[in-house]
């Protein structure tokens, strides 16, 4: 994604082509935006504009929103709309939620650090670290956090003719009879595998969820350990990001969180269905996370303010590549303030937004939840990235 200004040709290519983002979102989720307003002002300072826009946000199609929000009057957290259809409850906003692809900012991190300890080269083919795929011996690492390998993505693709070929089941009636199906990464590879590529590894750009399903095991084969163990063991621990987990196969979101739902057609009839608990295997490590707005900015602070890279590697992770505005698993983009860092994604149920301006001076973090509304939720996810960038970042 390369702003918000985002034309409906390319949301479609992007609901088949990625994991929990804005028009992957839209196409499978709906959300409902019902009355109320919850906040906690940690400076201890009402902030009436930051409130009316997360209700304004809740109001676009979601169920619920929760947003935090720090900038040169301090830190402010607070939601709107519902903790669950149905009841009155506000989303806590210390609720846990499923980040979808802002997964991909902390496994770049991990490899990156590989990377910087000399035991990944970032330029290698990714076939020395891992020959039992037979891959293309031009991928590179490189390639795979920046979206030039080329490779079909298991959750499907359209080609550059606009036929949609599709990947495992993630839509419909079909979804929600596999939500509890466990997939092993290596069988999401060797289904991408089985299709032709995209393109030639390097001459395009393609946000594909494959390449961070290889890079999480490209971290499992170098360290010995399975990437969600890496995760923990360089970025959750040593920044006492007690909320994040790497679920696996669990379906649950533990503690306190907002539920998540899923809106489909069945013969003809809206349905609606509860989806806050599913198995997120599927997503493996190119979106699988579970966090909070905390720890994202926890995270996001550390990894910007150079705690967690050093300035070389930080600096090849900032560098965009001009198609996709994509660096090295976070999205860099202009914005009418200059330059603004950020992570995007969602899940089924579940959307996330987490930006900040270079020096980290203002920054914001967001969870949406999708109800039963009809509304065009990819549209309300762009907008609410437009405005937070506009009057949080910019200071409009």
């Amino acid at each position: 994604m390369t702003t918000s200004a985002i034309t409906a040709k390319n949301d479609k290519r992007r609901a088949i082509r990625r994991v929990g983002v804005t028009a992957l979102a839209a196409a499978l989720l709906a959300g409902a935006a019902l009355p109320g307003v919850a906040a906690a002002d940690t400076a201890g300072k009402d902030r009436p504009e930051l409130r009316a826009m997360v209700q304004e946000i809740a109001a676009s199609g979601f169920a619920g929103a929760q947003l935090r929000v720090h900038d040169a009057r301090g830190d402010w957290t607070g939601s709107a709309g519902v903790r669950k259809l149905g009841e009155a409850a506000k989303p806590p906003t210390n609720g846990r939620f499923r980040i979808g692809s802002n997964t991909k900012t902390f496994v770049s991190t991990v490899v990156l650090q590989l990377v910087g300890e000399g035991k990944v080269g970032l330029d290698a083919p990714v076939a020395d670290y891992l020959p039992e795929f037979g891959l293309d011996r031009r991928i590179t690492v490189r390639m795979l956090l920046q979206h030039t390998s080329g490779l079909f993505d298991y959750t499907g693709a359209m080609l550059p003719d606009g036929t949609i070929v599709p990947g495992i089941p993630l839509q419909g009636k079909e979804f929600l009879d596999n939500r509890y199906h466990t997939y092993q990464p290596e069988e999401l590879v060797r289904f991408g595998l089985s299709k032709p590529p995209l393109f030639a590894p390097g001459t395009d750009w393609t946000y594909t969820n494959i390449n961070y399903v290889l890079a999480g095991l490209v971290i499992k084969k170098v360290t010995g350990r399975p990437y969600g163990d890496e995760i923990g063991r360089r970025i959750l621990r040593p920044l006492g990001m007690r909320d994040t987990l790497v679920p696996g196969t669990w379906p649950g979101i533990p503690g306190p969180h907002a539920h998540g739902y899923y809106r489909y057609q069945e013969a003809g009839e809206w349905k609606t269905v509860d989806i806050t608990e599913q198995n997120p295997s599927w997503a493996s490590s190119a979106g699988e996370l579970i966090s909070t707005t905390k720890d994202l900015h926890t995270f996001f602070s550390a990894l910007l303010g150079g705690r967690l890279l050093p300035a070389p590697l930080l600096a090849e992770m900032r560098k965009p590549h001009p198609k996709g505005g994509y660096g090295l698993g976070l999205y860099v983009q202009e914005s009418s303030c200059g330059t603004v860092l950020k992570g995007m994604g969602g899940f089924h149920g579940y959307g996330t937004l987490m930006a900040s301006t270079p020096d980290g001076s203002r920054t914001y973090e967001l969870s949406m939840t999708y109800g039963d509304s009809a509304a065009d939720l990819g549209q309300a996810y762009n907008k609410a990235d437009q405005m937070l960038t506009d009057k949080v970042l910019c200071g409009k």
